[in-house]
């Protein structure tokens, strides 16, 4: 077995020839200068431009990687890595690798992430597109920090140590540019010890364009921070058009409101049902898409909720479904009432559209309750095949007369 270091620095690569011996150059010389027992590793993630070779020569330690991807060639190197924490980086010179003391400082005080915070340390003119440094990054960040109540100021910055054996923990699965924000989302939701420090941008020194897609893969970040975070895509948005259909549709079940010269009847009252409908709808993708998570790994298990979700079984979730049902049965049979009080003959919509529209709200509300519970409960239904065999007994008549047929 390989002994492990303190520090792997690592690079993932691909076609990076012009500025990948420099970048080596300065993580070597930092390893040099401040006695640290480490390695520069480099995550080849199909390289034709004769990158690797480079590498080797410059005395790297190159590791390749198949599965294209920034995340799948990251999660590679930190596989193959020795060192017992890690510092990442693009090897396009932007980041400065003979100047890592702050994150090594950190990382031995115990920090599990340590990211650096390239608008706190500075960012070279021309290092940054105006769109990534003034909407794309604060945004996102800010984003991510709402979500998931971060300290991270500076969710994407390339430039970030951690200890391995934490990271390794994370179970870490994108594959794409969007493993940096999972990083961050999961260190933080797991309680890791997640810091952050100033570092530089300089303009890289690449003559070709950045592999790094401004709207794709801006999408991709923003697409990673909702699924990540079933309460602000579903839950806060289902319970506030629940509430406010409710809200509305109570004003307006007894007969039409007028406020001033505005008149809110039974049109504003059928919007009123399809903001519960959607409202209620929107909360059990909550509840399913949480337990899924949870349950599978994706987003760390919390204990509150987990008991939450726990005590939303099947069988309650069926009764409240039903008894939706009966109400919007009896609402139905109010408005037939109406209906023949007027002797089967012309209806007035204002009056008889509210229990219809009552009636439908709730049978409707009923039914993808039940099918949203049945949904969920399968989530709890084991991945893993069991097999159950019977084991003879050594008298079994039965078993006997199979051996002696086999025979």
């Amino acid at each position: 077995m390989a002994k492990q270091l303190e520090l792997t620095i690592l690079m993932p690569c691909l076609n990076e020839a012009e500025t990948l011996a420099i970048c080596i150059a300065k993580a070597s010389s930092f390893l040099q200068s401040s006695g640290i027992k480490g390695e520069v590793l480099i995550a080849d993630n199909g390289s034709t431009d004769g990158s690797r070779k480079i590498a080797e020569a410059a005395g790297a330690v190159v590791v390749p990687i198949e599965e294209r991807g920034y995340g799948a060639a990251l999660a590679g190197g930190i596989n193959a890595a020795r060192g017992r924490y890690i510092i990442m980086g693009d090897a396009d010179d932007s980041y400065d690798f003979s100047r890592l003391d702050a994150f090594v400082a950190q990382l031995r005080d115990g920090a599990d992430l340590v990211m650096g915070n390239r608008f706190a340390g500075g960012v070279a003119p021309g290092a940054m597109p105006w769109h990534h440094r003034y909407i794309g990054n604060p945004v996102l960040s800010a984003l991510g920090r709402l979500l998931f109540r971060t300290p991270i100021r500076d969710f994407h910055c390339g430039l970030r140590g951690f200890s391995r054996a934490a990271v390794l923990n994370l179970n870490l699965r994108t594959t794409g540019m969007e493993f940096a924000s999972e990083m961050v989302v999961k260190a933080t939701l797991a309680r890791l010890d997640v810091r952050e420090v100033p570092t530089t941008l300089a303009k890289d020194g690449r003559s070709r364009p950045p592999h790094l897609r401004s709207f794709r893969d801006g999408w991709r970040h923003l697409r990673f921070l909702l699924l990540f975070s079933p309460r602000w895509l579903f839950l806060y948005p289902g319970i506030a058009l629940l509430c406010l259909g409710l809200l509305v549709g109570a004003i307006l079940l007894p007969g039409p409101l007028r406020l001033g010269g505005v008149s809110f009847d039974v049109h504003t009252f059928l919007v009123a049902a399809l903001c519960i409908i959607v409202g209620l709808q929107s909360i059990s993708f909550a509840v399913i898409g949480r337990r899924f998570a949870s349950r599978y790994g994706f987003i760390p298990r919390s204990g509150s909720y987990d008991r939450l979700l726990e005590g939303l079984t099947l069988e309650r979730t069926l009764l409240v479904a039903v008894l939706l049902m009966m109400i919007g049965f009896a609402a139905l049979v109010w408005g037939v009432g109406e209906w023949a009080v007027r002797d089967f003959g012309p209806l007035n919509p204002s009056r008889t559209m509210r229990p219809v529209i009552l009636a439908m709200t709730a049978l409707v509300s009923g039914f993808q309750l039940m099918m949203s519970g049945f949904m969920s409960s399968m989530i709890n239904i084991p991945i893993y095949e069991r097999r159950v065999a019977e084991v003879p007994t050594p008298d079994d008549p039965m078993q006997r007369r199979r051996e002696l047929d086999r025979t």
